[in-house]
């Protein structure tokens, strides 16, 4: 005869059921069947494993991905091989999300055979020191006064720590990225902006020799370069980085250039949000300019791209780089992320 044993107190942990035939919803410990008995299982009710996360649950499906992959086809094939230089500034650089961002998209351009060059200045960063220092930050008409100490913590705070903070986290990423300034190989050489005298050293490009990006371009390395450059006697001066790349851009003959704001684009209407102006050429954004719907800090922004486009650039973005991935929404979909100027 057998002997049953209990016990007042059965685990909290699991309990038993009745032995019945296996369901295919039940999470069940199974015992072979033997012979003429029925197949026996043991359920349990403790869970195995936890509950999948929010993450997991809202997390595109196999098949969303592969959709959008497929979507992607012609603008890859459009810009495969073509050069994209980027201007990195904003928002997008003191945001850790939005900085990720960027990071993430360059990477991904280049992995699908894009050439992207990233352009950055640091205005942030360099009054942080400036402040740490107590050395007064003072602008005129937009721009940095920067006598010769001021300089100094430009060319550290842009070519020492923002420059190589962007190529490592971009080689963190998983591309290969060499940081660069307008020094070196000549790359841009710089003379004193008109109004010198009450700016400092406040320079503009004079020449670009693009050499030195060539090989690196054609090798897969992401070029990341500061905005700063000498002149023929050595002198360093302090550049516009939205200049800088548009120059870059038109030297490198580039198939697109990509300035990241803090607004959306070109407005038809400063004070209205949801006017932005999705395409437009030269002949309507200088009409805009002489109408006042351009003004302030987007006039430079507007002229550098329409300089870059009459020597050669295909086309112009000024993009909203306060949203995440704007870099991708801008060369991967129809929408884009703001105002393309074309020629």
């Amino acid at each position: 005869m057998a002997t049953t044993i209990t016990s007042n107190a059965p685990p909290k942990s699991f309990s038993f059921t009745p032995l019945k035939a296996l369901t295919s919803r039940s999470s069940s410990l199974c015992f072979p069947p033997r012979k003429s008995h029925q197949r026996l299982c043991l359920s349990i009710n403790a869970a195995v494993s936890p509950p999948p996360s929010n993450a997991t649950r809202n997390a595109p499906s196999p098949d969303y991905r592969v959709e959008i992959l497929s979507e992607s086809l012609p603008f890859i094939q459009k810009f495969r091989g073509k050069t994209i230089v980027v201007k990195y500034g904003g928002a997008a650089m003191t945001s850790p999300e939005l900085k990720a961002s960027v990071v993430s998209d360059l990477v991904l351009l280049a992995c699908v055979g894009l050439r992207p060059i990233l352009v950055h200045g640091g205005g942030p960063d360099i009054n942080h020191y400036l402040k740490q220092l107590n050395i007064p930050a003072e602008f005129r008409d937009g721009l940095r006064v920067t006598d010769a100490t001021t300089m100094e913590i430009v060319s550290m705070v842009l070519v020492g720590k923002v420059n190589k903070n962007l190529v490592s986290l971009i080689n963190a990423a998983g591309a290969t990225a060499v940081g660069l300034s307008g020094h070196d190989g000549r790359l841009l050489t710089a003379r004193p902006v008109p109004n010198s005298a009450q700016l400092g050293f406040v320079g503009e490009v004079a020449r670009v020799d693009p050499n030195v990006l060539r090989p690196l371009v054609d090798y897969g390395y992401i070029p990341v370069i500061a905005s700063v450059a000498a002149d023929d006697a050595g002198q360093a001066y302090n550049i516009n980085a939205d200049t800088v790349a548009g120059e870059l851009a038109a030297a490198l003959g580039a198939e697109k250039l990509i300035l990241l704001t803090d607004v959306a684009g070109i407005l038809e209407d400063k004070d209205d949000p949801g006017s932005l102006v999705k395409e437009i050429d030269i002949k309507g954004v200088k009409k805009m300019i002489e109408e006042g719907k351009v003004a302030g800090g987007m006039i430079p922004k507007v002229k550098c791209c329409i300089r870059s486009l009459a020597q050669g650039v295909k086309t112009a973005s000024i993009i909203d780089g306060r949203r995440q991935h704007s870099l991708l929404h801008e060369i991967m979909s129809d929408e884009g992320a703001g105002t393309m100027i074309t020629g």
